[in-house]
């Protein structure tokens, strides 16, 4: 589709995406607004941290273990803890739009939608997903190498047309446990899980089917946000450092068609 608009991707950006799989732009969203994405994710993991305890709120609660690691459904929600189980700390919570109207008002930013209806390629857009990721300060487990599409093929027929965009609330550096990519791994289509006992090692991409050599840290401040192929191989270290690296990871697709966990449709904007 031919894209316009103050946001729209430009031919370079494009050009890029298809070769490597993502882009990044830098400086998208201020200081104060980062500031108050930063409050609105504490509160998000504040809410569901005292929802998973305690239950209440008329939701149904599900406590349940995944190679070792706690999750807990939230109805349609569902939180997973750090994997140092003691620190009581949360890892991700997904769908965070529906405990949080803040984060679910960045979804109709038109900074994240109008690039995104290009790579949708879509006039209209609906949400398939939003997910926060906390990675605290010295306890932030990572992410293993994985591709999104495995995880949601089953569960829709479009998945080709599912890219992601996170919107990063803090500064992101290696130490901290940045976002990284194999560049040019989205050009295969889903590649090989692993084998090794686990629970969900078939989500995790076999290490043998990437070139571990190409990996790509995304290091870029608040505010930066980074488009990405739903194909392309990606994960993170965990954080060691001093700084937490709380980020929001949202996904959208063609208009009018439901969301993935809710199963209800979400317009955009």
């Amino acid at each position: 589709m031919k894209e316009s608009g103050l946001h729209a991707v430009s031919n370079e950006e494009l050009g890029y995406y298809k070769t490597h799989g993502y882009f990044v732009r830098r400086g998208v969203f201020t200081a104060k607004e980062c500031e108050q994405l930063r409050f609105a994710a504490d509160a998000v993991e504040a809410k569901a941290l005292a929802l998973a305890d305690e239950g209440g709120d008329g939701r149904a609660i599900t406590n349940y273990c995944l190679d070792g690691n706690r999750f807990v459904d939230i109805d349609h929600i569902t939180a997973q803890f750090e994997h140092e189980c003691d620190t009581g700390r949360l890892r991700v919570v997904e769908p965070v739009n529906d405990l949080s109207p803040e984060l679910d008002a960045l979804i109709d930013d038109p900074r994240l939608w109008e690039p995104m209806r290009h790579l949708v390629d879509s006039e209209s857009l609906s949400l398939w997903t939003a997910k926060l990721n906390l990675k605290h300060s010295n306890i932030g487990s990572g992410f293993g190498w994985h591709q999104d599409a495995p995880y949601w093929i089953h569960d829709c027929s479009h998945v080709h047309r599912l890219p992601n965009v996170m919107v990063l609330f803090d500064d992101a550096t290696e130490e901290n446990g940045c976002l990284r990519f194999i560049p040019g791994s989205h050009i295969h289509g889903c590649l090989p899980g692993c084998e090794d006992g686990r629970q969900l090692a078939g989500f995790y991409t076999n290490p043998d089917a990437i070139d571990l050599s190409a990996q790509t840290p995304v290091v870029a401040p608040a505010g930066s946000v980074v488009f990405f192929d739903p194909f392309i191989v990606h994960g993170s270290g965990p954080n060691r450092s001093k700084h937490p690296r709380r980020a929001m990871i949202v996904t959208y697709q063609p208009g009018g068609y439901p969301a993935l966990k809710s199963g209800l449709v979400r317009p955009v904007p």
